[in-house]
C-alpha cells in the first residue's frame, strides 16, 4: 500500500513541478496571429469545417475495438489455463463463443470485405 502511495506523491510532485515550470518558464503575451484561429499541426487549416467521417471507417474502428480488446483477455487466461484447466477452459468457451458470433456476423455482414470502399 505504501508503495501506491509513493508512486502517486513522486508522479503527482512532478506533474506539479512541470505545471509550475511552464508557468514560470512559458511565454507571458500571446502571440496576436495565432489566437482565433486552430491550430492543425504547424500549418494553416487546408479547409472550413470538419469533412464528415466514412461510415465504413467507423463500422473498422469498432471491429478493431472489439476484436483487439479481447486480446488483452486472452494473455492472462493462457497464464493460468494449466493451473485450473477445467474451470479456466469453461470461462473462456463463455468469453470466446459470443466473440466469435460476432465475428461470424461481422463476416457474413461484409463488414471485414474491403473491397470497392
Amino acid at each position: 500500500m505504501i508503495d501506491i502511495l509513493l508512486v502517486f506523491a513522486v508522479f503527482g510532485s512532478l506533474g506539479a513541478v512541470m505545471l509550475a515550470l511552464n508557468r514560470l518558464l512559458g511565454p507571458r503575451r500571446p502571440d496576436p496571429g495565432k489566437t482565433g484561429r486552430p491550430f492543425e499541426c504547424g500549418s494553416p487549416p487546408l479547409q472550413d469545417g470538419i469533412p464528415p467521417v466514412p461510415v465504413p471507417f467507423v463500422g473498422a474502428a469498432l471491429l478493431f475495438l472489439l476484436f483487439d480488446i479481447e486480446v488483452a483477455f486472452f494473455v492472462p487466461w493462457a497464464l493460468i489455463v494449466r493451473a485450473v484447466p477445467g474451470t479456466a477452459l469453461a470461462g473462456m468457451a463463455a468469453f470466446a463463443l459470443p466473440l466469435g458470433a460476432g465475428l461470424a456476423f461481422a463476416w457474413k455482414k461484409g463488414g471485414l470485405d474491403w473491397s470497392d470502399r
